[in-house]
Parts: C-alpha cells; sequence; structure tokens
C-alpha cells in the first residue's frame, strides 16, 4: 500500500475505541500529527482534536465526521480483508505509530490489534490503553526502566530468547502462545535488555514508560537489518 502519510516523526494514529482523553493527550505530546483510523475521527473530534488524515474502509465514519472534515482529508481503503487498524498502520510512514483506541472496547477488537503488531515486523507500532501499553519486540532492545517496574511477555508465535535485568531471565524458555508465556515479571535493574530470534514477542509495560520504550525503539535494530 502507498503511504497516505509521511512523517519524520512519530505519529499519533486515533481509533474508535475505548480512549480516555489523558491517553490521547499523552501521544500526542510526543507524536503531534494526528490520524485516524475510519470512526476514530468521530472520536478526535469528540475530544477536540480535528486529524489531519482519516484512513479506512470508511463504514463507521460519521456524516457529520465527513462534512466537517472535507473530501481532501479522507481516504478511503477499499478492501475487507485486514481492520482498520491494519490499513491505517500500512498507509503511514513514519518512525513509530502511537496507536490510541484500539484496545479495550471489544475484546476481538484488542485481539485484531495484537495481530496486527505481529503481521508487521518491521513497522515500529506502541498501543496504548488502559494504563498500559504493548509493542512487538525488535530483535534486541535495551529499556531504561524503574526498578520493581511490571514487564510481561506475551507471544503471538513461537520465540526464543534471552534476558537481563529481569527477576525472572528468559534464556532457555520456549514461549508459544499455547504454551509458555511471561506475565507479571519485574525488573531488578535500572537497565533491562531483551533479545529474540525470531518476530512474535509482545512487551507489556506500564504507559508512564512511554519516554523509556520510545527511546530504546529509536536505537534498536529492525528485523530487516539497521
Amino acid at each position: 500500500m502507498r503511504a497516505i502519510v509521511q512523517s519524520n516523526k512519530p505519529v499519533t494514529l486515533l481509533g474508535g475505541g475505548e480512549a480516555d482523553r489523558q491517553t490521547l493527550e499523552n501521544a500526542l505530546a510526543r507524536a503531534p500529527r494526528l490520524v485516524a483510523a475510519d470512526g476514530g475521527a468521530d472520536r478526535a473530534l469528540a475530544l477536540g482534536h480535528v486529524p489531519e488524515t482519516v484512513i479506512g474502509d470508511l463504514d463507521s465514519l460519521s456524516q457529520a465526521a465527513r462534512a466537517r472534515l472535507g473530501p481532501a482529508r479522507v481516504h478511503r481503503v477499499g478492501e475487507q480483508d485486514s481492520t482498520d487498524f491494519d490499513k491505517a498502520l500500512c498507509a503511514i510512514a513514519a518512525p513509530a505509530v502511537l496507536a490510541v483506541g484500539f484496545t479495550g472496547a471489544r475484546l476481538d477488537h484488542t485481539l485484531a490489534a495484537f495481530s496486527t503488531l505481529a503481521r508487521h515486523p518491521l513497522r515500529r507500532c506502541v498501543l496504548l490503553g488502559g494504563g498500559d501499553l504493548c509493542f512487538l519486540a525488535p530483535p534486541a532492545l535495551a529499556l531504561a526502566l524503574p526498578v520493581g517496574a511490571r514487564l510481561s511477555l506475551f507471544p503471538l508465535a513461537p520465540v526464543r530468547g534471552r534476558s537481563e535485568g529481569l527477576r525472572w531471565p528468559i534464556a532457555g524458555l520456549a514461549f508459544a502462545p499455547a504454551g509458555r508465556i511471561g506475565t507479571s515479571n519485574a525488573t531488578v535493574a535500572p537497565r533491562v535488555t531483551l533479545a529474540f530470534d525470531d518476530p512474535g514477542m509482545l512487551v507489556v509495560l506500564a504507559e508512564d514508560t512511554l519516554d523509556s520504550v520510545l527511546a530504546a525503539l529509536e536505537g534498536a535494530v529492525r528485523w530487516d537489518g539497521p
């Protein structure tokens, strides 16, 4: 898919799910350009923000929002084989995307958002919602975190890895969605390193670690190389 939005800085992407004002403001403080996925435009307007672009199949964008935004801002992607989150994420070319409003409201939508992260390991995307954040781990990552911070790992595919700075190290463990998972681990050092042999591992942290996560992802190698 061609890039509809191009940016040399992170972009905030808003969906139509649960999105409180504070979480959106936290994202916009770090990624001021706001893009909406379909009905996320209505949520943006309700929270006092006008998205620069709307991307999706437009089946949930209200007529009122469409009229207010005008045709130049609205981009229809008509295929029905992917979610609006997937469509919008693939249409944004940016160092990172902060995605708000894709988790929490419906369990199936939350699971679909996780699936989108797994399908696009080359894209840097952090999901925010419910006081937490999650992202697909790159091959190696070094995080500056408070000692005692909760760090959970959830595999969306069979994955092996290594760690330093966790209460329960992960070296030698075979993670899998229907096997071993890594919920409620914790940091025992101010610097945590993670390395994985294959893509497919979600990292879950508290939302207040967002700055550390963005800094770590900025310096991390991508799955396709530097």
